[in-house]
Formats: structure tokens, sequence, C-alpha cells
């Protein structure tokens, strides 16, 4: 079953000096990273989603966490301008992509600033992440692009953390996975704590299948008490550049499929 496209980026050669924030630079092992991404590949395909590649951008060490470049709702591609000027550039080559599926194209302007990774859709509600990346300008952009389309946008403030999506993704129920200390949890309905940080990062696949990194282990195994079958991935080096399992690729369901 063709669940939809995935978009993802192969990683710079300057992978190692991508940007880190919140925690201390580490060793990147870049072949390593190429062989966990291209394992990361697979597991879309084996999913079900059609891997359509983003042109590399070798000048970019950041361009492989492509989920901050663009936001999709149906149709509509918002491309975003992200809050590191450094990462601008790499919307270019998304752009190229999502009007070749024939997407409908708006962008977040200046003063204005979105990492998609500050954003998660659950249902008809969008939060967004509020901080370091994204702006309220961003924020109020993304609702007036999203007016008419039976989107609810939801800013959510951030404590101490790259994205939102960092701190908190949902399950396929809808229900969310969460570190409360990292966010505003008072705008968002109950949560499920989690005990690792990588264990809040989950991507649902569709059906039973959720993506979850392999350094959360206690929670990949806690989704499967609940019915779940963890796809588990080995992002290690992403991992040391505040990267995540969300972050690496883009999903656009078919609408058509379940």
């Amino acid at each position: 079953m063709n669940r939809g496209t995935a978009l993802v980026r192969r990683p710079s050669s300057r992978l190692a000096d991508g940007i880190v924030t919140y925690i201390a630079r580490t060793h990147v092992d870049v072949a390593a990273a190429e062989r966990q991404h291209e394992a990361y590949r697979a597991a879309l395909s084996d999913a079900g989603w059609t891997v359509h590649e983003v042109a590399k951008a070798d000048e970019c060490p950041d361009s492989v966490f492509v989920e901050d470049t663009v936001v999709v709702y149906d149709d509509l591609a918002v491309l975003t301008r992200p809050g590191a000027a450094a990462r601008r550039p790499e919307v270019d080559g998304t752009e190229t992509v999502v009007r070749a599926l024939g997407l409908d194209v708006v962008r977040i302007e200046p003063p204005g600033t979105l990492d998609g990774g500050d954003v998660l859709q659950v249902g008809p509600v969008v939060y967004v992440g509020l901080g370091g990346r994204t702006n309220d300008a961003g924020i109020r952009q993304l609702a007036g692009h999203l007016t008419g389309r039976g989107r609810n946008v939801v800013a959510v403030p951030l404590r101490n953390v790259l994205h939102l999506k960092s701190a908190v993704t949902a399950l396929p129920d809808g229900s969310l996975l969460a570190l409360p200390a990292l966010v505003d949890a008072a705008v968002l309905p109950p949560l499920h704590a989690v005990d690792e940080e990588t264990g809040c990062h989950v991507v649902p696949l569709g059906g039973d299948r959720v993506l979850i990194a392999a350094s959360a282990p206690r929670t990949a195994a806690w989704l499967g008490d609940q019915g779940l079958t963890p796809v588990v991935v080995d992002i290690a080096e992403y991992e040391k550049l505040e990267g995540c399992v969300t972050c690496l690729s883009v999903l656009i369901p078919d609408q058509a499929a379940p």
C-alpha cells in the first residue's frame, strides 16, 4: 500500500558543523550518519511511503533536517523561514520538490520565522512552538495561511528546547507523548509523560506502526504494550545535533490511504 510521499534529504558532508544550541558539541561520524540515514529511508519505504529525495545541499550542514523547511496541510505547502539565518538557503531545494509534486505553495515572510520542527498537527489543531526558532509573526502568518482550512493554531511556549517536536509528538490516536518540563503544558491536552528524552519523538507511519529512535527502548516497549508496532531506527549521529526521528522527513499522506 502506498501511504503517500516521504520527503528526505541526504546528509551534507559538512554535517558535523551543524548547529547545536542546548547540548554540548561532540564528534559526529558522517559516514555512520550516512548509513543511519539509509536505514531510516528504508524504514519509511518498508512502511509504505514513497521516498522522494530533495536535492542534497552540501553547503548547508543542517540540511538533512528537511522537516524544518516546509509544513504541509492537504494540498498546501507552507515554505518556512528558519529561525537560524544560516539555514534559510535550505528552503530553495524543498520548494523545487513541492512544486513538482503539484502542491500549492505559500511562504513565511519577514519578520516572521518558523521552523517546521515547531509545528505539530493533531487532527484539526495545529500546535506551534514559540521559542528560539519560531516567533509570534511566523505563527500569525501560518494561522493566516490556514484560514478557511478548518485548522485551529495554538501557540505553545517552549522552555530550553530546540523545537516543539523535540518535546511533544502525537501517537496515531492523537494522544501526545511529552517531556512536560520542556513546554507550557497548560495549553495542551492531557499528556503521556515519558522518562526518556528521545521517547517523546515519534512519527506515526500509518496503521499501528510508529517510528521511534533506538535510544528510547523503554518507550518503544510501552508502545508495544499499547498495541502499537514500534519501528526502531538508530539515529545516534543526528541526536548529537539535537535531531530526532521527526526532523529527518516530511510525510505527505495520500488522502485515500487509511
